[in-house]
């Protein structure tokens, strides 16, 4: 099976690529009702029978098209050339996109409809181990996967003048920055990578400034309102016996890629600037998730708010990552890898291995930085995008405002929080307070009478200041004693967004 080859962006042929994909139509939706929602679950788990049973005999343009691009299955040349009426198979051919074997064609590339809020794309990368059958080469361009859809789901989207991808790979950041920035840099070390970034752009009629090099160091000097980044996060071994991937291993030891990119990232960052990243971070033993990540921020003189969503222990992220790229747990090279990560581990004593989304803010203001780092393991509301721009914006008026502002500031409970009491069966009062955001980052937090008694009246008339004063009077308690129990609480419910 022919892969390990990029296809050419030629823009009258990709015009008229895309010409074809448009009248198959070959989207999102189109795809789905091919498949149906059977076939389609079990290729999100990397089952391709069902797909195949469904489309063999469709008999539609979609359904050749998920045949070939999907599936990498070898489709007759007159099937292809229905399904591709405009460009040809001649075209086909001309691009990359497709090889001759016999009397059928066969995909060099993945290639697969990609959509988002209301907008929608067509993205190409190498063929993945389901297609191709065999484990994936080193230099392999990934597509769309979870991490990719993470990361777009968690990035805030505010309107800005220029934007930059580091590590693009095929580029599926870069679409969604070219929604919402006047500019857009795509940086990668990998040249195969940015073949197909810059194939992307073409495709979906993009202008992307695409520059090869490592990390930022294409853009050194430059200034940006909003960077993101997937970076090469997987803490890999440095030994020989080890496969490396290009889009997965950054080649420096533990979390090293990670912590760089922290540090970095400052200097490329408009003021105002938001970076968005994902990454992994080593939590040796003895010491907690939040001493490794706080001492990257250290000294950098950015906001950070970074959010824990995953943890595993060694075994667990070495047999993950063991069985990425197609290698099987039966396997003498898999057990050899599943042991170089534990002994790698071992060596600088790791005892848990986190996950979560960074995100950075370059203070617009001289002030001092806000630094807070949280565990959110639970399901979280989706996108998380606007939910991470209206946080940054709450946690930066925090840190510009001191208490006795707050306080004169007649806050409101936001639409979807909710208050749950729990009590022993007979008691008069409530043993335990909680309040519940039903969006975002879907907090319960646990509060006492005070804090409860003025969310009752947290509507947006009263003051802090006034509401509390009348809550201590009511309590018959000391007002200074009500306003140091409250305050920090209303600290967080403002951050978090559960007050407006």
């Amino acid at each position: 099976m022919p892969s390990h080859r990029t296809p050419r962006p030629d823009a009258a042929l990709i015009a008229l690529l895309r010409a074809d994909l448009s009248a198959a139509p070959f989207t999102v939706e189109a795809v789905a009702e091919t498949l149906g929602p059977v076939a389609s679950a079990a290729l999100d788990r990397e089952q391709t029978l069902p797909a195949r049973r469904v489309t063999s005999s469709a008999g539609s343009p979609t359904a050749t098209l998920v045949r070939l691009f999907t599936l990498g299955d070898a489709v007759d040349t007159a099937e292809a050339a229905r399904a591709l009426p405009t460009l040809g198979v001649g075209g086909a051919l001309a691009m990359g996109l497709v090889v001759q074997e016999g009397d059928a064609v066969v995909a060099t590339c993945d290639l697969r409809p990609y959509a988002a809020d209301d907008s929608s794309w067509w993205v190409a990368s190498d063929l993945s181990e389901v297609a191709t059958r065999r484990p994936l080469h080193g230099d392999h361009v990934l597509g769309i996967g979870g991490a990719s859809m993470t990361l777009a789901a968690w990035t805030p989207r505010p309107e800005v003048a220029r934007a930059l991808d580091v590590g693009t790979g095929c580029g599926v950041q870069a679409l969604h920055l070219s929604e919402h920035a006047c500019s857009v840099v795509v940086t990668d070390l990998s040249e195969r990578a940015l073949e197909f970034a810059r194939f992307n752009a073409g495709l979906n009629g993009l202008d992307w400034q695409i520059r090869q090099g490592s990390m930022l160091e294409p853009v050194a000097g430059e200034q940006f309102d909003l960077v993101v980044s997937n970076p090469p996060f997987v803490i890999t071994p440095r030994v020989a016996s080890m496969p490396m991937f290009e889009y997965r291993d950054g080649g420096q030891a533990g979390d090293t890629v990670v912590a760089d990119l922290v540090r970095g990232v400052g200097a490329v960052l408009a003021p105002g600037g938001i970076a968005q990243f994902l990454g992994n971070w080593e939590i040796p033993s003895g010491s907690g998730w939040t001493d490794r990540v706080r001492s990257w921020v250290a000294g950098t003189g950015l906001d950070a708010w970074v959010i824990q969503r995953e943890v595993q222990d060694p075994a667990q992220y070495a047999e993950t990552w063991a069985r990425d790229g197609g290698h099987h747990s039966a396997t003498a090279e898999f057990m050899q890898m599943y042991e170089a990560w534990l002994d790698d581990f071992a060596a600088r004593d790791v005892e848990a291995i986190g996950f979560g989304v960074i995100t950075l803010q370059r203070p617009a203001t001289e002030r001092e930085p806000f630094v807070d780092l949280l565990d959110v393991p639970h399901p979280v509301a989706q996108p998380m995008g606007p939910q991470v721009l209206a946080g940054l914006r709450a946690r930066t008026w925090l840190a510009e405002h001191s208490d006795d502002e707050l306080l004169d500031v007649a806050w409101r409970c936001a639409d979807d929080v909710t208050e749950a009491r729990h009590g022993v069966p007979g008691a008069d009062d409530p043993s335990v307070i909680e309040i519940r955001q039903g969006s975002g980052l879907r907090r319960v937090v646990r509060v006492e009478t005070a804090t409860a008694a003025y969310l009752s009246v947290a509507d947006g008339s009263l003051t802090a200041r006034a509401a509390l004063d009348a809550i201590a009077q009511l309590l018959v308690a000391d007002i200074d004693q009500v306003r140091a129990e409250v305050v920090p609480v209303l600290r967080s419910l403002v951050a978090d967004g559960l007050l407006l």
